[in-house]
C-alpha cells in the first residue's frame, strides 16, 4: 500500500491504522428533562394501574398502590447509587458485573418480558380510554337526538386495533429513525402537570363538598382478592385464611404502580454536570410527581367515582371516570374528559415508543457484547436503522394485543413478573457489589450500619428482600404472569445462550482477520495525537460500504500530502448505554469490517493514505461535531441522508456545534449527493456570503455618508455595525414588527435568487483541490502582503 505516512511499527506498516475509542460522544441535558423522559414511562402507569389493582384486591387498593409509589423511591435510590458507580446502564451491565452473564441473561430476559409488555398495555389503555369516551358520546346522542340505536363499540376489540394502530406508526418511525427528544417528553409533562393540577384541585373540592370518607385501610379483612387474583392458591384451604401473607399479596398486585424505574438509568448519561447531583434532582421530582399523580389521584378516584361503576365501567379508564363524576356542569365535565383522553394518549402512546426504543436499546447492547448474532444488528440500507430488532420487538408486542384480545387485566397480570423480577435482579446485583467493591461510591441507599471496619447495608438488603418476597409471593398469585413469563424468560435465555456461543466462535476467526488487516489502537478519547495527524484534517462520515460516494468525493478534493483524512464510523449506542465502553472487548460486527476494507480499498485506488476511526456515539451529530472539533478538523464530509436535506443535516450538525463547550473550532460541512454534487455549510461564526448588489448598497451608502463633514473617518464596517445595532434595539423594542419586517426581506431576497443564499455549490470543474488545507503563518504573511501590493 503506497500510504505516504508510515505506521508506528515499521513491522505492521502494510495494515492500516484503525483507532476504536472508549469514551461515548453524549449530547447532555437538565434533569428537568431527565425527569420528563422518565415521566413519560412511569405516568404512564397512572391510568391503569388504580383500576387493575381495585380489580384485584378490592376497595382498599389506592393504600397499597400509595405505598407502592412510596417504596418506589427506595428503589430508585438502588439505581441511583448503580449510577455512581462505575458500572453504568442499568440492569444488564450491572448484573453482569455483580453475578456473571448468566445472571446477566436471565435478569435481560426478565427485563425484556417488561419491556414487550410495556407497550401493548399502554397502547391498549390508550385505546380503553378513546373507545370509553365514544361510547358515551354515542349515548348522550342518542338521548339528545333520539336516535332508534344506539352505536357501541367493543371496548376489549377496539382497544386492541387502536394499539395495533399506535404500535405499527411508532415501528414505522422507530425504523425510519425516530428523533428522541427530551424537549418533546418535556412538553408532554407540561400539558400532563396542567391536566393533573386541575385532576387534583377539581377532585379535592369534590371529595370536600359530597364529604367523602377514605377507602378502607388495606389490613386482612379489607382485602377482597377476586379469583382471578388467586391465582395457583385458588381453591384451596390457605385461600380461606392468608393474614400477613394476602397483605404482600395485595402489594404485589400494585406494583404496576412503578413501573418504568429502567428508563432512569439508561437516560442517567446524558444528564448534565453536575451528573449525580442532577441525577438525585430528578430522582426527588420523579417521586413527588408519581406520589402526586399515580397515588393521589387513584385515592381521589376511588373516593370520588361510585362503587356500582368504578370497576365495572371504568376500570381501564380510571381518570376519565374521575372527570365525569366531579362536581360541576355536564358540558365542563365533557370537556374535561376530552382533555384527558388527549392527554392519556400522547402519554401512552409516548409510553408505546419509549417500550420500542427501550427494549431496541437492551438488545442492542447485548448484541454489541456478542450475546446476539450480527445478524440482528444489521442496519436498515436506506434509513441506517437495527430495524431486525426493531421488527422483532414490535412484532412481539403486535403478537400481546391479538393474543389477549386486547384485555388490559390479562396483559397487565403478566406485566407485573417482567417488573418485579428486573428490579429484583437489579436489588441483588447491587447488593453483592456492596461486598465485592468496597470503594466509595457517590450515592449509597440509606440506613447502613457500620460495626467497626465492617458496613451492613441495612437499606439495601430491606428493599431487596422486599421485592424478593413480592416477586416470590407473584409466582404464587399470578398464573397467568408465572406461566407466561417463565416460558419467555426461559425462551429468551436459551436464545441468547445459544447466539452467545456461536457468535463467540464466529468473532475469534472475524477479530482475527480484522487484527491481520489493520493496526487496532484503543483509546480512551480521541485526538490527533491518537491518530498522528496534523491540525486542519478532514473527517469523513462513511455508514455504507455499497456507497462510499462522500469518501471518493474528499479524496478527489484533498491533498492528502498537506492534509491528513480520516474516516469516522460511529458505533451508535442503544438507548442506557454506558458513558464508557471497554473497547478491547467490543466486537467488530460483519457491517463494521465490511465498512473499513471498503474504505481502505477506496483509498487505495486513489493511492492515498487515510487514518481509520470508530467512535461510540449517543448521538451522530453530537458525536461528529465532538470528534471534528477534538481532532482540530478544517472539514467534515457526509453523505446526503436518505431521511434528512442537506439544509437539515447542516442544521443538527450547527445545533450540535452550539452545544459544545469552549474552546470550539469552526468548520465546513460538506453534504455530499449521490451524483457527486457537493454542498458546503460553514458552521460555527463566520462572515456571511455577500451578494454584490448588497455590497454595491454598503458602498454606495458609505459614499453618501462619507460628504458629511464629520464623517471622513468612516469605514464601510461601520456602516454595518451600525444596522446590526440598530436591528438588535428595534428587535429587543418591537420582536414581532422586526420579524414580520425579516420575513419580508427573506421572501424579497429568495425572489431575487432561485437558489437563495443559505449554502452554495461547490465547483468540481475547477482544477486544484476543493478543501484547502491551514496555510502557515509565514504563507499567510506573503499572502497578505501580496494582497496589499495588489492594491
Amino acid at each position: 500500500m503506497g500510504f505516504s505516512k508510515p505506521t508506528l511499527a515499521p513491522s505492521q506498516s502494510n495494515r492500516v491504522r484503525l483507532v476504536v475509542a472508549s469514551s461515548v460522544m453524549l449530547t447532555f441535558i437538565s434533569f428537568w428533562r431527565a425527569a420528563a423522559i422518565v415521566l413519560n414511562d412511569l405516568g404512564s402507569s397512572a391510568f391503569y394501574a388504580g383500576g387493575l389493582a381495585e380489580e384485584a384486591v378490592g376497595k382498599a387498593a389506592p393504600w397499597l398502590i400509595l405505598g407502592v409509589v412510596v417504596f418506589s423511591y427506595a428503589v430508585r435510590a438502588v439505581y441511583v447509587e448503580s449510577c455512581s458507580m462505575f458500572t453504568r446502564g442499568g440492569v444488564y451491565r450491572i448484573v453482569k458485573e455483580a453475578l456473571g452473564g448468566t445472571f446477566a441473561k436471565l435478569s435481560v430476559s426478565a427485563l425484556m418480558f417488561d419491556y414487550v409488555l410495556t407497550g401493548p398495555i399502554s397502547g391498549v389503555s390508550a385505546g380503553h380510554y378513546i373507545v370509553g369516551m365514544m361510547n358515551d358520546l354515542a349515548v348522550f346522542s342518542a338521548a339528545r337526538f333520539h336516535w332508534a340505536v344506539v352505536p357501541h363499540l367493543r371496548p376489549d376489540i377496539a382497544s386492541a386495533f387502536i394499539a395495533i394502530g399506535i404500535t405499527t406508526y411508532f415501528w414505522w418511525q422507530n425504523t425510519k429513525g425516530i428523533e428522541e427528544s427530551s424537549e418533546k417528553a418535556l412538553d408532554i409533562m407540561k400539558i400532563t402537570t396542567v391536566m393533573v393540577v386541575i385532576l387534583l384541585a377539581w377532585g379535592i373540592f369534590t371529595v370536600v363538598h359530597r364529604g367523602a370518607v377514605l377507602p378502607p385501610l388495606p389490613v386482612p379483612s379489607n382485602l377482597h382478592f377476586s379469583p382471578d387474583a388467586l391465582g395457583f392458591l385458588k381453591g384451596t384451604p390457605f385461600a380461606a385464611s392468608l393474614g400477613l401473607f394476602g397483605v404482600l399479596m395485595a402489594f404485589g398486585h400494585s406494583v404496576l404502580a412503578m413501573s418504568g424505574e429502567e428508563s432512569l438509568a439508561q437516560v442517567n448519561r446524558e444528564i448534565e454536570h453536575p451528573k449525580l447531583k442532577n441525577l438525585k434532582r430528578a430522582a426527588l421530582v420523579i417521586a413527588i410527581y408519581s406520589f402526586m399523580f399515580t397515588g393521589v389521584c387513584t385515592l381521589l378516584a376511588v373516593m370520588i367515582i361510585p362503587d356500582e361503576v368504578r370497576v365495572h365501567v371504568y376500570r381501564d379508564n380510571l381518570i376519565a371516570g374521575m372527570a365525569m363524576n366531579m362536581v360541576g356542569p355536564q358540558v365542563l365535565k365533557v370537556i374535561f374528559r376530552v382533555f384527558v383522553v388527549l392527554v392519556g394518549f400522547l402519554i401512552l402512546g409516548g409510553a408505546v415508543n419509549t417500550a420500542i426504543v427501550g427494549s431496541t436499546g437492551v438488545l442492542m447492547r447485548i448484541a454489541e457484547d456478542g450475546v446476539l448474532a450480527d445478524w440482528f444488528r444489521k442496519p436498515q440500507r436506506k434509513y441506517g436503522t437495527s430495524y431486525r430488532i426493531i421488527n422483532l420487538v414490535a412484532g412481539m408486542q403486535l403478537l400481546v394485543i391479538v393474543l389477549t384480545h386486547g384485555n388490559v387485566l390479562v396483559i397487565g397480570e403478566a406485566y407485573a413478573f417482567g417488573v418485579i423480577w428486573s428490579f429484583t435482579f437489579n436489588a441483588l446485583a447491587m447488593l453483592v457489589l456492596r461486598w465485592k467493591f468496597r470503594g466509595e461510591r457517590g450515592s449509597k441507599v440509606p440506613i447502613n450500619l457500620r460495626i467497626g471496619k465492617t458496613e451492613i447495608p441495612l437499606g439495601l438488603i430491606s428493599v431487596f428482600l422486599v421485592l424478593f418476597t413480592t416477586a416470590i409471593v407473584n409466582l404464587l398469585t399470578k398464573s397467568v404472569a408465572t406461566v407466561s413469563g417463565i416460558i419467555f424468560a426461559a425462551a429468551f435465555f436459551i436464545v441468547f445462550s445459544l447466539s452467545e456461543r456461536d457468535n463467540k466462535r464466529r468473532h475469534d476467526l472475524a477479530t482475527l482477520q480484522m487484527k491481520e488487516h489493520f493496526q487496532l489502537e484503543h483509546q480512551d478519547n480521541v485526538g490527533r495525537e491518537a491518530l498522528e495527524i496534523r491540525p486542519g484534517a478532514v473527517v469523513v462520515t462513511m455508514r455504507d460500504s455499497a456507497a462510499p460516494f462522500a469518501l471518493k468525493w474528499a479524496l478527489t478534493h484533498t491533498n492528502t500530502d498537506e492534509q491528513d483524512l480520516v474516516v469516522l464510523a460511529a458505533r451508535m449506542m442503544g438507548a442506557g448505554g454506558p458513558e464508557y465502553v471497554d473497547a478491547s472487548e467490543q466486537l467488530f460486527s460483519e457491517h463494521e469490517q465490511m465498512l473499513f476494507t471498503k474504505a481502505v480499498s477506496v483509498a487505495e485506488s486513489f493511492g492515498k493514505h487515510i487514518s481509520l476511526l470508530v467512535v461510540p456515539a449517543g448521538d451522530i451529530f453530537s458525536a461528529l461535531v465532538q470528534t471534528a472539533n477534538s481532532l482540530e478538523a478544517a472539514a467534515v464530509v457526509s453523505g446526503l441522508s436518505t431521511k434528512l436535506t442537506a439544509q437539515e443535516q447542516a442544521y443538527h450538525v450547527g445545533q450540535a456545534w452550539e452545544a459544545l463547550p469552549e474552546p470550539k473550532r469552526q468548520f465546513t460541512f460538506y453534504v455530499i449527493k449521490p451524483d457527486g454534487g457537493a454542498l458546503s455549510f460553514h458552521i460555527g461564526p463566520h462572515a456571511p456570503t455577500i451578494e454584490p448588489h448588497e455590497v454595491q448598497l454598503v458602498h454606495r451608502l458609505w459614499l453618501n455618508l462619507r460628504r458629511a463633514p464629520h464623517m471622513q473617518d468612516l469605514h464601510h464596517s461601520d456602516i454595518l455595525t451600525y444596522a446590526l445595532t440598530r436591528m438588535a434595539n428595534e428587535f429587543a423594542r418591537d420582536k414581532q414588527g422586526t420579524l414580520k419586517d425579516l420575513q419580508k426581506c427573506i421572501e424579497e431576497s429568495h425572489n431575487r435568487h432561485s437558489l437563495g443564499g443559505r449554502y452554495e455549490e461547490v465547483d468540481d470543474a475547477g482544477p486544484g483541490y476543493a478543501i484547502q488545507a491551514p496555510r502557515s503563518e509565514a504563507k499567510t504573511e506573503d499572502d497578505a502582503a501580496t494582497s496589499t501590493k495588489t492594491k
